[in-house]
């Protein structure tokens, strides 16, 4: 039996690398990360809203937020952790998120403290609900779960609207309430990155946004100052809007397609064409027939 994504994500978080997680927001992304060899994915909430034509303000529900995960969870053999906004509500939809992700296979999901609905962390003018609030709902979370290895992370964005202390308090008490990792959004220094790992009773995590609020630093030195996971929500979001936009224009502007720097074959590839290929074949070829008559 092969083992499951959620124990394969906590064996890769005790080993020495800092597990960085690029983030898919639908299965094609999630098959370029596995074929460009890290060791998981993460789903973006911010890149499924806008592969369905929202903005990062909360307007995207649990249903479809579980269904997109479920397809990027069986497009890959990577573990899969999935941004899970607010949990949805109180503690029953806490209860009922966590069970409908769990039973879509992924590894983990992060939880947060704002109210609903919510904004992108590294957006202003968010707003968060109480300190004891959030600890039930986490608390919930924590003993909703069917596999104990499932990865409860707790995030807060406390440190933009209430200030860095508060922050660290938030995720210490839903540490101590059973989540297993820590998720403080939006750290504006260098300074703070570094003193989050010191401060957080447990492992860490680092959001790392493109032009966000938080500054970048080399993977080599997040790991050094104690992170244990980094994920990139918006990387591939960003590169795909990028050269998107710069393809159309082009189609625009010389009134031509370009050459195409991969062939139909090459597209399909990506997305597992051998290997359907391969069942056709061993379902198509002749053996021995059948013994009897």
């Amino acid at each position: 039996m092969s083992q499951r994504a959620t124990t394969r994500l906590r064996q890769l978080l005790r080993q020495d690398e800092l597990v960085v997680a690029p983030g898919s927001y639908d299965a094609i992304t999630a098959r370029l990360i596995e074929q460009a060899e890290f060791a998981a994915v993460y789903m973006t909430g911010a890149g499924v809203s806008a592969s369905l034509g929202y903005p990062d303000y909360g307007l995207v529900t649990m249903s479809e937020m579980v269904e997109r995960a479920g397809v990027i969870a069986r497009s890959v053999s990577l573990p899969v952790i999935s941004d899970s906004d607010t949990g949805y509500g109180n503690e029953l939809n806490v209860t009922r998120t966590v069970r409908e992700f769990e039973a879509r296979g992924i590894a983990g999901i992060h939880i947060e403290d704002q109210v609903s609905p919510k904004r992108c962390g590294h957006l202003d003018n968010k707003e968060l609900i109480g300190r004891d609030e959030y600890v039930s709902k986490i608390r919930a979370a924590a003993a909703a779960r069917q596999d104990p290895d499932f990865l409860i992370i707790a995030r807060s964005d406390a440190r933009t609207v209430n200030g860095f202390e508060d922050a660290i308090a938030r995720v210490n008490a839903a540490l101590a309430a059973g989540a297993d990792m820590a998720f403080v959004e939006s750290p504006t220094s260098v300074e703070e990155i570094a003193a989050i790992p010191k401060l957080v009773k447990g492992d860490c995590l680092l959001n790392v946004v493109q032009a966000g609020k938080t500054p970048p630093l080399p993977f080599k030195q997040v790991r050094e100052m104690g992170y244990r996971l980094a994920i990139l929500p918006s990387a591939l979001i960003v590169a795909s809007i990028t050269a998107a936009e710069a393809a159309l224009r082009g189609i625009r502007e010389k009134g031509e397609v370009a050459p195409a720097s991969m062939s139909p074959r090459d597209v399909f590839r990506r997305v597992g064409a051998d290997d359907w290929d391969a069942v056709r074949a061993a379902a198509t070829t002749r053996g021995p027939g059948p013994a009897g008559r």
